[in-house]
């Protein structure tokens, strides 16, 4: 697979439906912020298309038209394609993991019952001036500014609302990938301001914020991730469709480069 310029991308409704939640929200929000990368099997009218940001791909067409370890830059990211395609992860990763996952839809109609912030805590849209705050979260939580290019790309998006208090980012709802008509959220919560339901007041925000821009929001978690599904349920989204991505391992074509040949 090589790379291709936005320029060269081809019509998108052949790949990948625009207007489409969850996921599929993803070529739009790469063409929409240029955050993410275009891959093809040839510059001029691909066989296959790929389009990846924040560690997730979306992959489309023949699997007869990639060439051994065509795949092999995708190591380490959760790819979404259809079953025909399965079989080419299998030969170009050491590892595949299926992965169950949960897509939801907001549905306006359903009543939330918002709780107050504790005491000295601020639930607000982010501006630019939050960039600082976003680059504080651990580590583990930087996913969440990833599909924006970073923290000061997200701040300056105006699409999060966060939870704060005296300058600390407590708890983070966003738009993670934006389409024509739906938007994607993520949430992070830190660990030590749990159980205080501030992700659920910046996810209520960030919803009305949707609704206003004429799109609708959607969530997609693990099946296995029964808290996640719970704040979703609460905050008026509910169950759409079941899927599989898979999670890929390292690539058999960097596992044979560092085989050792006998001689």
């Amino acid at each position: 697979m090589i790379e291709i310029g936005p320029q060269h991308v081809p019509t998108l409704s052949r790949w990948f439906p625009t207007g489409s939640p969850g996921l599929g929200a993803l070529p739009e929000h790469v063409l929409t912020t240029g955050t993410g990368r275009w891959w093809a099997d040839r510059p001029d009218r691909p066989r296959v298309l790929a389009v990846s940001c924040a560690g997730h791909v979306l992959l489309r067409g023949d699997p007869g038209a990639l060439a051994p370890y065509a795949l092999a830059r995708f190591a380490d990211h959760c790819v979404e394609t259809p079953p025909r395609l399965w079989p080419a992860l299998g030969s170009a990763f050491q590892r595949v993991v299926p992965w169950e996952r949960m897509l939801y839809v907001h549905r306006a109609e359903v009543p939330v019952s918002l709780p107050r912030p504790p005491r000295g805590v601020t639930v607000r849209r982010l501006t630019p001036a939050d960039g600082p705050a976003l680059a504080g979260l651990r580590s583990e939580n930087a996913w969440v500014h990833a599909s924006w290019g970073g923290p000061a790309g997200l701040a300056a998006s105006g699409h999060a609302w966060g939870a704060l208090a005296k300058g600390r980012l407590l708890s983070v709802a966003c738009t993670y990938f934006l389409g024509s008509g739906y938007e994607d959220i993520a949430v992070v919560t830190v660990p030590d301001r749990r159980r205080e339901r501030l992700a659920l007041a910046c996810v209520a925000g960030l919803t009305a914020d949707i609704k206003a821009r004429g799109h609708t929001a959607s969530w997609c978690c693990s099946r296995d991730n029964r808290p996640s599904r719970l704040l979703a349920w609460t905050a008026g989204f509910r169950l759409t469709r079941e899927y599989v991505h898979h999670a890929t391992g390292r690539a058999l074509a960097q596992a044979l480069r560092a085989t050792p040949v006998p001689v």
